[in-house]
């Protein structure tokens, strides 16, 4: 087997688990897009998979490719980037991910893609390999964009309290049982053109490290369609144990505070997509249903459970590190 052959071999097995990584970003993140709308009855739930899964792909048509440059370009030094990297990158995302998926825990696959990308590159080449404007930009969207969704999501639930006080329960519940389906429609197409476009990073990184693609080409059109499919078809078949967490333990939620939640959601991932920002779509969606529930009450909202959640995203970026870097060395030593 020719030089060639091998490593066009390795590059078709690391794309591949890139790939099952977006897809299980997709089955993990599916709560984020369909909790609050099943847990307040709008759908089914295998309704709500496949609306949302349909808006995921959607995306591909509407978001420019700033994200997927953002992680190709500004997490790490791309001269350093190799298989070993890329392994120990993924490897680290997809076991946090699996870990907080079986407990439940609504945690950032977003983030742990960054941890994994950044514990494989120090392992590497040392703590000057990091490029720090953009993982600083990223890092201070953990509190911004979980901020920004709940205000978002408050403010949302506050003016609808206002225009429709005259109206009667059944009224505004019969009206936002309808609209519940356009926010999170919205939602999902903003989770889909943010975290798609993070393995669309990932694989261009891998494509340009071999020497497969070059820099100054456009990202193939094959890595786009598949990226936004493998996001579509994880949300497709959903993460059950999230959608309890984030539908019905966090607050209870009516179809009203769904669409303000939801859009308050979708407004803050279209910001940060339109900026490039890699964001987490779990913390935009708990700060949004947060402060929609905080509107309501302050007693509406688990703050026990709620404070559970940003310690899990406090450990996201260090313990996804700390195994990439693990697997990198392991990958290095080994191959």
């Amino acid at each position: 087997m020719t030089a060639f052959e091998t490593s066009l071999g390795v590059v078709v097995l690391l794309v591949v688990l890139a790939l099952a990584f977006d897809f299980m970003n997709g089955f993990h993140d599916a709560a984020n897009s369909i909790a609050t709308i099943v847990s307040t009855g709008v759908l089914k739930p295998h309704q709500a998979v496949a609306w949302a899964a349909a808006f995921n792909v959607i995306a591909v048509f509407v978001f420019q490719l700033k994200v997927a440059t953002t992680i190709g370009k500004g997490t790490i030094d791309p001269g350093i980037v190799d298989h070993h990297l890329i392994f120990g990158a993924l490897v680290g995302a997809i076991t946090w991910n699996v870990v907080t998926w079986f407990y439940g825990i609504p945690s950032s696959s977003s983030h742990a893609l960054i941890g994994g990308l950044v514990g494989a590159a120090v392992a590497k080449a040392g703590f000057g390999a990091l490029i720090m404007a953009g993982l600083l930009k990223t890092v201070a969207f953990i509190v911004v964009s979980p901020v920004l969704g709940f205000l978002l999501g408050s403010l949302m639930m506050l003016a609808v309290s206002h225009l429709f006080f005259r109206s009667t329960p059944g009224r505004v519940d019969r009206w936002f049982r309808r609209l519940q389906l356009v926010s999170a429609g919205l939602y999902s197409l903003g989770h889909g053109g943010n975290d798609a476009q993070k393995t669309i990073g990932i694989i261009w990184m891998l494509l340009l490290a071999s020497g497969m693609a070059q820099a100054s080409e456009p990202v193939p059109v094959w890595v786009i369609v598949a990226c936004y499919l493998a996001i579509g078809l994880g949300t497709l078949f959903g993460g059950w144990r999230i959608v309890k967490t984030m539908g019905q333990k966090l607050t209870k939620l009516k179809p009203v505070g769904g669409f303000c939640a939801e859009t308050g959601g979708a407004m803050t991932l279209f910001l940060a997509t339109a900026l490039g920002i890699p964001v987490s779509t779990t913390h935009t969606i708990t700060g949004a249903i947060v402060g929609v529930g905080a509107t309501q009450r302050v007693k509406g909202v688990r703050w026990g459970l709620a404070s559970g959640i940003v310690w899990a995203w406090v450990l996201t970026i260090p313990a996804s590190a700390i195994v990439a870097a693990g697997a990198y060395a392991l990958s290095d030593f080994l191959f």
